[in-house]
């Protein structure tokens, strides 16, 4: 990440200026929000995405041959490549499945990808819809209820005109017409056995990362103008996705998955500007599009403190409380974000991302238990959460980290292809096999139970 240019822009932006307010929470007329949605039994769950994990399944030359903005950002020496193989749940999603089942979780939140379904501006590649259907079908057969994210970072590769980030991805002008259509095409395709959805994931960090620090795609710094147009062509697209999902399938829900990493205000920001901003980028594109959701989501991983010298202090970060990426681990955290978007949203609420980068799994096994016991603190404090979902079943590819960020409760044999469990998921097994009523998190008591001949790896 390029550090140093982020917190001398920042700097310069915001941390002696003042002038950035916290975001105005919503007006929400409480009496206008309806009836909350009928989960059913607590949603115990792992989540992944189609980039991270797919192989490509075409060969060059092929008409139904596809690349993503990702693809192009990392052919220009800006992220490490994926390749072509990634951890091969495209060809082989046998073996995910084999091991969600040996889990036991109840849910599975899994992404298409745009550009292999839609590999040039209206041409689809009906075969590739028809295998994803057959993944949801295959999954509800199994006892797992799919839940689908129709957008996680990637564009199609026609969505980018080179040299021209204002007509590039949300920009493009391909956006407002290409993507209600295969928001249709897909959720008319899944609606026999598919009823949750997500439009878009983490837009708020894609819009950060992508228009602010230059890191992702598509690679600019501090263009505050055009990530405001790009928040504007976002929130306008997971309206519109929102509109045709529950078209398509009346009993549909439709589910908000943000970023949502827990800021605190330090002495290196006196006006709390920089602290302002960061919350801004929180919650600007959740205040635009809650009300059109049933469920709000939202993944947790870290806290950080609101100031320069965090960034700087990043990659030197080692011990007990950081990940690998150097995150700060502080499970009550995910207590307090649970309490603020309850208040400020008054709707249910899913933790749809929570997990660590480490190659120490009884780090990770130490993780997700005092992570389950804020949420079960929350849940006994009045919040309403409907369900909790780990990041990841197997070690992938992790954007700019590449594949050196291990976040997978599993790793993958290299000739067999199967997901060989790690004690964490085991560790998770027992937690949801055990939990007569999962709902109120019962078994996630004072002391994890790890599994028998667990080896610290």
């Amino acid at each position: 990440m390029h550090y140093g240019r982020w917190v001398l822009g920042l700097l310069t932006a915001v941390l002696f200026t003042g002038c950035i307010t916290p975001p105005t929470p919503p007006r929400i007329k409480r009496n206008n929000l309806g009836a909350k949605p009928e989960t059913g039994p607590f949603w115990w769950g792992i989540s992944s995405s189609a980039f991270q994990t797919e192989d490509r399944g075409e060969k060059p030359g092929s008409p139904n041959y596809f690349k993503t903005d990702w693809d192009l950002f990392a052919e220009a020496g800006r992220v490490p490549p994926k390749g072509d193989d990634a951890t091969f749940s495209w060809s082989q999603f046998d073996k995910d499945l084999e091991a969600l089942k040996k889990i036991g979780v109840n849910h599975y939140r899994f992404g298409v990808e745009w550009a292999r379904i839609e590999p040039h501006p209206g041409q689809y590649n009906e075969a590739a819809l028809r295998r994803y259907v057959d993944f949801a079908r295959r999954l509800k057969a199994a006892g797992i209820e799919p839940v689908v994210t129709l957008w996680h970072f990637t564009f199609p590769d026609w969505m980018v005109v080179k040299g021209k980030p204002g007509r590039s991805r949300w920009l493009s002008p391909y956006y407002r017409e290409r993507w209600p259509l295969f928001v249709d095409k897909v959720t008319r395709a899944m609606s026999p056995y598919v009823r949750t959805y997500v439009p878009q994931n983490e837009p708020n960090g894609d819009l950060a990362l992508g228009y602010i620090s230059s890191v992702w795609p598509p690679g600019m710094f501090l263009d505050f103008n055009m990530h405001a147009r790009a928040l504007t062509q976002s929130t306008w697209g997971f309206r519109e996705a929102a509109k045709i999902i529950k078209q398509n399938r009346k009993d549909a829900l439709v589910m908000a998955v943000v970023a949502l990493p827990y800021w605190i205000r330090t002495f290196w920001d006196p006006t709390s500007a920089y602290y302002n901003f960061m919350q801004r980028i929180n919650f600007a594109h959740l205040d635009r599009t809650y009300d059109v959701c049933d469920l709000i989501g939202f993944n947790y991983y870290y806290t950080e403190y609101a100031d320069f010298t965090a960034l700087l202090a990043l990659k030197a970060r080692r011990g007990r409380n950081y990940s690998l990426l150097g995150w700060v681990i502080q499970p009550h955290s995910l207590y307090k974000q649970i309490n603020i978007v309850a208040k400020r949203y008054g709707k249910p609420i899913v933790i749809t991302e929570n997990g660590i980068a480490t190659s120490r799994d009884i780090k990770r096994v130490r993780y997700l238990f005092n992570h389950m016991l804020e949420v079960k603190e929350a849940m006994a404090d009045g919040a309403d959460v409907r369900g909790y979902f780990v990041w990841t079943l197997v070690d992938n590819y992790e954007w700019h980290h590449g594949y050196k960020a291990p976040f997978g409760m599993s790793r993958m044999d290299p000739v067999t292809k199967r997901r060989l469990l790690r004690p964490s998921a085991l560790f998770y097994k027992g937690i949801i096999s055990t939990s007569e009523e999962s709902s109120l998190l019962d078994e996630v008591s004072s002391q994890p139970e790890l599994p028998q001949g667990f080896i610290e790896r």
